[in-house]
């Protein structure tokens, strides 16, 4: 097998991190050539960082979900019913929620648990609007 070593990446996780080795390099040809050291890299739609924070793929999926939002509240100002939307909702916006949850959303501090859910809160209020004078 043939290394892309334009496309091959080196990150450093746990205790490593504080004190890194050298670099990777391939000295097989007639030069060497040297892996880049990244600290933050996407992977299969999850953003992993060095230090296992994840506030980068929290960041990258409420912006991508608000922004699907935005047409959300469009298509509900076009009218359509509230069976349809939760359709769309769940169909279009939760999975972007909640692609690979298993990896990451145990590992989450309050605040980013509460991001994504006034994300999702905010969907229901466009579904299902509060009603003025309920008791």
């Amino acid at each position: 097998m043939k290394i892309n070593y334009t496309k091959t990446k080196e990150m450093i996780l746990g205790p490593l991190a504080r004190q890194p080795p050298q670099p990777l390099s391939d000295g097989s040809g007639s030069e060497y050539v040297f892996i880049e050291r990244v600290y933050h890299f996407k992977l299969l739609g999850i953003n992993i960082s060095h230090d296992t924070n994840w506030q980068a793929h929290i960041d990258a999926i409420s912006h991508k979900a608000a922004s699907r939002l935005n047409f959300f509240s469009i298509l509900k100002k076009s009218g359509l019913k509230p069976h349809h939307l939760l359709h769309f909702y769940l169909t279009v916006i939760r999975p972007i929620l909640e692609y690979c949850s298993v990896v990451w959303h145990h590992c989450l501090i309050k605040a980013q648990s509460e991001t994504l859910e006034a994300i999702q809160r905010r969907a229901l209020r466009i579904i299902y609007p509060p009603t003025i004078g309920m008791p």
